[in-house]
């Protein structure tokens, strides 16, 4: 049985099965392990990691803790408590937001490689030159706040560093408006999540692009971007929204992050919210060392971490951005099909707009149709994943575009 209790209940012969908190902040300790020898235990209780899930089948147990079922119901509880307050209307649907949004992702992605290229070279940047772009992207997500993220989800790995800065970037704009921010600021917003990991041009591309687990030395080179982004940022004039989210998007509510170790209010807002949007992103994008979550999967692990990981407040801007289903994610429903959804509900996240394609009963397709849940009287039982039902074309069937943007 899993189940979830504070790190300092951690004892030599239990099954560590995951530290509750992002693995991409801790990679080395991806996989589940025994913990055998008290100076693993040591390092564990040094890593600022407020919990932990242990396997009791596999190993020791203790009194007390969180059972999954438990966690699980809690997480939901969660979610729908930040669908409590409505989200900003959409003011186009899907379909009519893709060709726009796509022409925009692959001018936004070209400009931002070009920038990183330079300035692996040495270059002095500019940070300005991509304020146009930003501002393109914030006019789409006006538009259709999730349409432009669920875009650059289809993607190659090889292009995850580009496509990942332009994808915060969105992400940061959709949570800045969410959150009342002044629309004249969400272009800056989205500039600052451009550039957020410009400091990644100075870790060899053997680190970054590595498949197998990182040791201790190798992750804390990676650490290093922060503070080199922020030096890089600052010989080039950037914004101080942009200077506070290259240095500080990797610091932690309760103060395990880096490079400074700020914990709660200590830490800015723009900084608390980059830490959202580039643990989303990166969670739902294929890794070279892990393969990309669902992202109705990634917004509750999220949720499972939020207590000690992000700001309560932010996170839950977060989830009414981009839905507790977001666009692209395969749900099934009461009424025994498998749809995919095209768009939020702004008045009720859990009733999005789905194209219905697949009846699970008689296990196979059916003509497809387009139906608005919060009209229909139908719900969703749960978020599904497309490799169980054998879908390969999910991505497809609710944007139109039958490749990877790139």
């Amino acid at each position: 049985m899993l189940k979830r209790i504070p790190v300092g209940d951690l004892r030599v012969g239990m099954h560590l099965h995951e530290l509750a908190g992002a693995w991409l902040d801790h990679p080395f300790w991806r996989s589940s392990f025994r913990i055998d020898d008290a100076q693993i235990l040591q390092k564990i209780l040094a890593s600022g990691i407020c919990e932990a899930w242990i396997d009791t089948a596999k190993g020791l147990d203790v009194a007390g803790g969180v059972t999954e079922a438990e966690a699980v119901a809690a997480v939901e509880l969660d979610l729908q408590s930040s669908a409590a307050e409505a989200a900003p209307a959409a003011r186009s649907s899907t379909e009519e937001e893709v060709t726009r949004a796509r022409e925009v992702c692959m001018r936004a992605v070209a400009e931002v490689g070009g920038l990183f290229r330079e300035a692996r070279m040495g270059k002095a940047i500019q940070p300005e030159t991509l304020l146009p772009v930003a501002t393109k992207i914030a006019a789409s997500v006006e538009r259709n706040p999730g349409v432009f993220s669920a875009l650059l989800r289809l993607r190659q790995q090889d292009t995850y560093t580009y496509m990942h800065s332009v994808s915060v970037g969105a992400l940061m704009i959709g949570l800045g408006r969410q959150l009342g921010l002044a629309s004249d600021q969400l272009p800056e917003l989205g500039l600052a999540g451009l550039l957020h990991d410009i400091g990644k041009v100075g870790v060899d591309l053997e680190l970054l692009n590595k498949k197998d687990r990182l040791s201790e030395a190798e992750f804390d080179r990676l650490r290093e971007h922060a503070a080199y982004g922020h030096r890089l940022l600052a010989k080039g004039n950037a914004s101080e929204i942009a200077l506070i989210v290259a240095r500080h998007h990797h610091e932690r509510a309760d103060g395990s992050g880096y490079p400074d170790r700020l914990a709660g209010d200590r830490i800015s807002l723009y900084a608390r919210m980059a830490a959202v949007c580039d643990v989303y992103d990166a969670t739902t994008s294929d890794r070279p060392y892990k393969d990309a979550w669902q992202p109705a999967h990634a917004l509750r692990k999220m949720a499972e971490w939020s207590r000690s990981q992000y700001d309560t407040r932010v996170f839950h801007a977060f989830v009414r951005t981009v839905g507790i289903y977001p666009i692209g994610t395969l749900v099934r429903l009461k009424s025994g099909f498998l749809g995919v959804v095209l768009d939020q509900n702004e008045a009720a996240l859990l009733a999005p707009r789905v194209k219905v394609f697949y009846a699970t009963e008689r296990g196979h397709r059916v003509p497809a149709k387009v139906v608005d849940l919060a009209r229909e009287g139908d719900e969703i039982l749960s978020h599904e994943d497309p490799n169980v039902w054998g879908i390969t074309d999910l991505q497809a069937l609710w944007s139109g575009l039958n490749r990877p943007l790139f």
